[in-house]
């Protein structure tokens, strides 16, 4: 079984325009997706929400859903998170169910904390000026 690939933002940014089938998936919360923001283009499938912060039982079968649901069919997918790690966490889980194409943007939307615990102030989606919305 192949692995989910790493793109940095600005490498997902320029995948995602050179195959404009691709999926692109924040897999965050609802509160994070909606009051932070989220990348401009991406669809929102969490993988743990509230309010019990379980894995959502269903992630697998609504991105297949997605992917069959519009233009994407057999497209790659690519996720996105916070910081790079449940995206990674759910394209293993993707690449599992046989999806066989999943890519993880390594730095996430809103990047590692910095020295004073903040993000978006050394990587992260945003950091990089990539094109992101507001609800």
């Amino acid at each position: 079984m192949s692995e989910v690939k790493t793109l940095s933002p600005k490498q997902a940014f320029e995948f995602l325009k050179a195959h404009p089938n691709a999926l692109f998936v924040d897999v965050r919360s609802n509160m994070e997706y909606l009051f932070v923001g989220h990348p401009a283009g991406s669809i929102h499938i969490p993988w743990i929400d509230e309010p019990d912060w379980q894995i959502n039982p269903h992630f697998v079968t609504q991105v297949r859903q997605a992917m069959l649901g519009g233009q994407h069919g057999a497209a790659p997918v690519v996720l996105i998170c916070r910081s790079g790690v449940r995206s990674l966490e759910a394209g293993d889980v993707l690449m599992k169910a046989g999806i066989k194409e999943v890519y993880n943007v390594s730095e996430g939307f809103e990047g590692a904390l910095d020295d004073r615990h903040h993000r978006s102030t050394i990587g992260g989606w945003r950091f990089h000026g990539l094109p992101w919305e507001q609800c």
